[in-house]
């Protein structure tokens, strides 16, 4: 898995500084003048927020899991759940954004349970299909800590689809990837038992 590598923070600037020239371009052609007082300022907020939303891109999930990875002293699943996140739909660029459930049987490790959720945050804040979300969260876990499997659940609302198109308020996608020992219906269903939800649903 491509591992993307920490932006030095003139460039970042320099990128920032760059966005803000395309959002005052935006405005302008979408019919409103960027140089009134209200929006005088949005270019660079909006640079500025852009950045911090996308900065999936600029951190590395091998490197925030193996910071805080202990040795194994017996649990027969982890789960951490109810996970929030925030994501940009690669198609529109509206966001989508849910709750993410991760569970995995350790193997000789565990890792800090906060880095699940910053692992999570990762690959959320970029420019995402909810489906290749669920995968990554999966396999990043999978490649870099010793365990017998992985599953991933992710349940979100898209914007893409209560705002615009089909215009359908409350539709939720729910998607799941696992590996290993979750690939068995008997340790599937002891997930989802823990997180509060039936296999079926």
């Amino acid at each position: 898995m491509e591992e993307n590598a920490v932006m030095d923070p003139e460039e970042q600037q320099r990128i920032c500084k760059e966005l803000a020239g395309h959002y005052r371009a935006i405005i302008s052609l979408l019919g409103d003048d960027p140089e009134r007082e209200g929006l005088r300022k949005t270019p660079e907020r909006a640079a500025k927020a852009m950045m911090k939303l996308t900065k999936g891109y600029r951190q590395s999930a091998k490197e925030i899991l193996s910071s805080a990875i202990f040795e194994h002293t017996g649990s027969r699943i982890v789960v951490v759940r109810d996970i929030e996140f925030y994501s940009f739909c690669e198609h529109h660029l509206l966001p989508f954004f849910g709750k993410v459930h991760v569970g995995y049987i350790p193997s000789g490790g565990i890792v800090g349970l906060s880095k699940v959720a910053r692992l999570v945050e990762v690959f959320a804040r970029r420019f995402q299909v909810q489906e290749r979300l669920t995968a990554q969260i999966c396999q990043s876990l999978a490649e870099t800590l010793s365990t017998e499997g992985v599953m991933v659940v992710v349940e979100a609302r898209h914007l893409c689809m209560q705002m615009r198109g089909v215009e359908k308020q409350g539709a939720v996608t729910v998607t799941y990837d696992c590996c290993g020992k979750f690939e068995q219906e008997e340790y599937r269903c002891e997930f989802y038992s823990l997180i509060g939800k039936s296999h079926n649903e």
